[in-house]
């Protein structure tokens, strides 16, 4: 697995978020709805692509959201023990295990993170459109 490929994909997909955001800020409201129905279109995509897994990536963060929150030391905890373990190891069955447990959780990492940018984008721009549309509701009220 190419996980510096990978981070740097992520590295562009979040680059890439927040220029969609800064821009996003000044646009009209039709220019936010144009950007909500791509970034929807973006998300769908992602997940329909093989390559990089995304869908089954946003299928297992959705039904982990709650656990992980709750087991993200006890995960951290795990990772310590197992990187002490490592240097103990003497078997290259177990170590060869041990490699294919770390790279998959690296792997769903960053699925998830990939994930979360594309959506923390869409709920940019949702929140975007929601404050404009309450500023034209106000002004409408005011004139």
């Amino acid at each position: 697995m190419d996980f510096s490929a990978q981070f740097h994909d992520l590295q562009a997909r979040v680059a890439a978020a927040a220029t969609t955001v800064e821009r996003a800020a000044t646009e009209s409201r039709a220019q936010l709805k144009q950007q909500i129905d791509q970034a929807r279109v973006d998300v769908e995509l992602a997940k329909k692509d093989g390559k990089e897994q995304v869908g089954e990536a946003v299928d297992r963060a959705q039904s982990k959201w709650t656990q992980l929150k709750s087991d993200v030391s006890a995960k951290m905890d795990e990772l310590k023990t197992r990187a002490d373990k490592r240097a103990d190891q003497l078997d290259a069955k177990a170590a060869g295990n041990d490699a294919d447990w770390a790279e998959m959780e690296a792997a769903d990492a960053i699925d998830y993170a990939s994930w979360a940018a594309d959506n923390a984008r869409l709920a940019v721009l949702d929140a975007l459109d929601a404050r404009a549309y309450a500023t034209e509701l106000a002004q409408s009220l005011h004139t």
